[in-house]
């Protein structure tokens, strides 16, 4: 089959994004069940009282910052799909930073193509746009900061990774193999970082042996006799200051509605409504009980172990290292729904070129048990809602089948993959620490 140009994929997909919304609107207006996420109802009426003056958390079940209502204020005298095409067009972005950070790897452009494929035409992403869900805006963001990373944007990647945080909390657990990353022995004074090409990660043995070399005494001495680094506190300070400003300009607009709504709640919420968390059933028996601060946090104990091995043994790849712990934040979080995976379905396209993973036995294992433990899931979620049968406890069972899809999942990942630092150690920082000015 003729290799396609990236230009052309890129113009198809954008076409038949155009095509799914003008379907969506037909499904709408002719069919029982609507083609349109809920949420976007959300944002649309939301958006709809701050163009008219009020504030967005007048619409009860609005849990966002106040900025993407904003984005989406056109929707009440532009178009009211002027949301799902803004959606959309971040959608493609996320495509065209995939393709962007593959090439500054030296990955060649038949992988490439193909890796950026596994994004522009997944049914589970492409459908996420469309429907009117604001989760490609936030992908856009991360897979930007990555770039800024790699070009030695330090300012440029702590702005939107401030903005990104205030967007949705949950990136928040990227900030600490961030930080390890901006060490000397990548970034030095007036030098830009080396960046390792793919092409010379493809030998697994050598790039383990140096890896052990550096960071079996010489990285951990360095680090902590570095900790302290002008990269770091700059990144720190940065990204901090506009979190807080973008907060607190919020807070005094909108006060304790939004600081509830948009951060508080996703800290403590405790949701009674089926999804795919295992703890949505102890929720569901519990509700009526009033759940402690205490109580209420300690299901992040399981995520905080899970993200503190996965970041000590991966923040070097960097990339591979943000999809893992995305995959097992989502897997492990008190609420799961299926718009969460996208957060890291974005990332698997960067980490697919480093991946020995055969399509063939393991690679259609690990889909089969993946998507077929979903689909178990969805079975007792239909007989549930719209059957009205009491299956809370075979659910809850499926959940506890759906964890253990994704544990199977993340093992066999990274069992295959080519373990590849995202940047090659300065060579005057190769005998000795180097302290950044």
């Amino acid at each position: 089959m003729p290799e396609m140009r990236f230009r052309s994929l890129l113009i198809f997909s954008a076409l038949f994004r155009v095509f799914l919304i003008l379907y969506g609107e037909w499904q709408d207006a002719h069919m029982e069940v609507r083609y349109t996420d809920v949420d976007y109802f959300v944002f649309s009426d939301a958006a709809t009282l701050m163009a008219g003056g009020k504030s967005p958390y007048d619409r009860l079940t609005y849990r966002y910052s106040p900025l993407i209502a904003f984005l989406l204020i056109p929707n009440s005298f532009l178009h009211r799909s002027w949301g799902k095409f803004l959606f959309s067009a971040s959608d493609l972005l996320v495509g065209l930073l995939i393709h962007r950070i593959l090439k500054l790897r030296g990955v060649p452009e038949k992988l490439c193509t193909y890796s950026t494929m596994l994004w522009l035409f997944n049914p589970f992403t492409f459908t996420i746009g469309t429907r009117g869900n604001c989760e490609p805006i936030v992908c856009s963001m991360i897979l930007w900061i990555l770039i800024c990373l790699m070009n030695d944007h330090i300012l440029q990647a702590a702005f939107w990774y401030g903005l990104v945080v205030h967007l949705r909390i949950y990136p928040i657990i990227y900030a600490l193999p961030i930080i390890i990353l901006l060490d000397p022995l990548y970034f030095q004074p007036g030098k830009k970082p080396t960046l390792v090409n793919w092409s010379s990660s493809t030998s697994k043995s050598s790039w383990e042996t140096s890896y052990t070399k550096i960071t079996g005494l010489q990285y951990i001495c360095n680090f902590f006799s570095s900790l302290i680094t002008w990269r770091r506190v700059m990144f720190g300070f940065v990204s901090g200051s506009t979190f807080l400003m973008l907060t607190g300009l919020c807070f005094h607009l909108y006060g304790w509605e939004f600081l509830n709504g948009a951060l508080l709640y996703h800290l403590t919420r405790t949701d009674p409504r089926h999804n795919f968390s295992i703890y949505f059933y102890h929720i569901y028996l519990h509700y009526e009980d009033e759940f402690s601060i205490v109580e209420k946090l300690v299901s992040f104990l399981p995520q905080f172990i899970v993200q503190l091995v996965l970041i000590s043994r991966f923040a070097l790849d960097l990339p591979f290292c943000l999809f893992l712990q995305t995959l097992a934040f989502v897997a492990f979080n008190k609420v799961i729904t299926a718009q969460y995976f996208v957060w890291f379905l974005c990332l698997l396209p960067l980490i697919f070129p480093w991946s020995n993973m055969k399509l063939k036995w393991k690679g259609v294992a690990c889909i089969s048990v993946w998507i077929g433990a979903q689909t178990h899931w969805l079975m007792w979620g239909y007989l549930l809602e719209f059957r009205g049968k009491n299956v809370f406890l075979q659910l809850w069972l499926a959940s506890l089948l759906f964890l253990a899809a994704n544990t199977f999942v993340i093992i066999n990942v990274i069992r295959s993959h080519v373990y590849c630092p995202l940047f090659r150690p300065l060579q005057s920082n190769s005998s000795k620490s180097v302290k950044d000015d």
